[in-house]
C-alpha cells in the first residue's frame, strides 16, 4: 500500500473543499483499503467523512425516505420502519456480508463498491476496467460473471443495496462545491462499461454522495429480496432478485423485478414485471415470470449454470414477496 495523507472532516462543506488534486473519499473504508491493498488505487489522500454527522440517519418524510449515505446496513436492516415498508432494502443490507461488516459497512460504500472480477481485483492483470484493451474473463474462468447486456466486459454488479434501491426506484444526491447539487437515478448512476470500462458511476471526483432518497410506496405495495451463492452463510451473490409488488387484492397491479449478479450495472427485468401485471400471483405465474427475467441471455463458458439459477431466484423472490412462502432456506447471508 502506499503512503497517504488523510484530512478528518466534520463537515460536508469541509469534505468538498478537501476534493481535488486525486483526493478519494473514505467512509467505512472496506471496499477502498481493499483496493489500495492490492495496488489497485493509489491515492495520494484520503478525505475521511465518518465523522460527518449530516451525513448519517433515516429520516421519513411525506413524500418518502431520506437515508444518509454513512448509515450503516445494520442500522438499516434494523430500522422498524424500513422492515414494514421497505422490506427489500432490509433484507438487502440484513444479508449482506457478515454481520461485523454490516455494522461498520455505509450504504453508500455499499452502492460505490467495485466489481468483485478477480482479473480486476489483482495486480498481476491489466484489464480493460483498468485502461487496457483486454477482458480476460472471456477466455479464462468467468463462472462469477455476467449472463447479459455485457459486451467489453462480463463482471457483474456487486452492490445487493442498489437491487432493491432500484426496486423501490430510489436516487441519489450528489453534491459538489462549484456545481451544487443534482439528483440521479439510481440506474443512472452506474456507467455501463462498453461507455466507459474505467468509470464505474457518474460520480466525478469533486463530488459527493450526500443523500439517498426513496419515494413513498404505492398502497397494497409488498416488496422482498433474495440472493444465492455458493454457500448459505455469508458469500457474494452468483444470483439475486428483488421485487416489489403493487397489489389490488389479489391481482399485481404492477411489479417490479430488479437482478444483480446478472450484468454490469445492476438491472431490471421488464419483460418479467410485463409477465406480472395484471394478473393474480401464484406458482405459476411467477415461475412463467422467473422464465422470461432470463431471456435473451448469452452465457459465457462456465456459468450456463445461472439460466437454472435466476428463473428459481426470481420466481421464489417474487412468491416471498407476495406472501405466499417464507425466506427460502437455500438463500445466502
Amino acid at each position: 500500500m502506499n503512503r497517504f495523507a488523510i484530512a478528518d472532516c466534520t463537515s460536508v462543506d469541509a469534505a468538498l473543499s478537501q476534493l481535488k488534486d486525486g483526493a478519494v473519499v473514505k467512509a467505512g473504508g472496506v471496499d477502498l483499503l481493499d483496493r489500495m491493498k492490492d495496488g489497485i488505487e493509489q491515492p495520494e489522500k484520503l478525505v475521511n467523512i465518518r465523522n460527518i454527522s449530516g451525513l448519517r440517519g433515516i429520516h421519513e418524510t411525506d413524500q418518502g425516505l431520506t437515508i444518509g449515505p454513512l448509515t450503516t446496513l445494520a442500522e438499516i436492516s434494523d430500522h422498524p420502519l424500513i422492515r414494514s415498508h421497505y422490506q427489500i432494502l432490509s433484507d438487502a443490507c440484513g444479508h449482506a456480508a457478515t454481520p461485523h461488516i454490516r455494522n461498520m459497512a455505509t450504504v453508500g460504500g455499499n452502492l460505490l463498491q467495485r466489481v468483485q472480477c478477480w482479473y480486476y481485483r489483482s495486480s498481476d492483470f491489466q484489464c480493460i476496467r483498468k485502461g487496457k484493451d483486454l477482458c480476460f474473463a472471456f477466455e479464462g474462468l468467468n463462472q462469477y460473471h455476467a449472463i447479459m447486456e455485457y459486451a467489453t466486459c462480463p463482471s457483474v454488479a456487486p452492490s445487493s443495496a442498489a437491487v432493491a434501491l432500484l426496486g423501490l426506484n430510489a436516487s441519489v444526491e450528489l453534491s459538489a462545491a462549484k456545481r451544487g447539487k443534482r439528483t440521479v437515478g439510481i440506474r443512472e448512476l452506474y456507467v455501463v462499461p462498453d461507455a466507459n470500462p474505467t468509470k464505474f458511476t457518474v460520480i466525478e471526483p469533486d463530488d459527493l454522495l450526500t443523500a439517498i432518497v426513496i419515494p413513498k410506496p404505492a398502497a397494497g405495495t409488498r416488496s422482498a429480496y433474495q440472493k444465492y451463492g455458493e454457500k448459505e452463510s455469508f458469500d457474494w451473490a452468483i444470483a439475486d432478485a428483488g421485487v416489489v409488488l403493487e397489489m389490488d387484492g389479489g391481482i399485481c397491479r404492477r411489479a417490479v423485478i430488479t437482478m444483480g449478479a446478472a450484468s454490469p450495472v445492476v438491472r431490471r427485468a421488464t419483460q418479467a414485471e410485463a409477465a406480472l401485471a395484471g394478473k393474480p400471483i401464484t406458482e405459476e405465474t411467477a415461475r412463467a415470470a422467473g422464465q422470461v427475467a432470463v431471456q435473451g441471455a448469452q452465457p459465457l463458458s462456465m456459468n450456463s449454470y445461472k439460466l437454472d439459477l435466476f428463473p428459481v431466484a426470481v420466481y421464489r423472490t417474487i412468491l416471498y414477496a407476495a406472501g405466499q412462502r417464507d425466506r427460502d432456506p437455500g438463500a445466502a447471508g
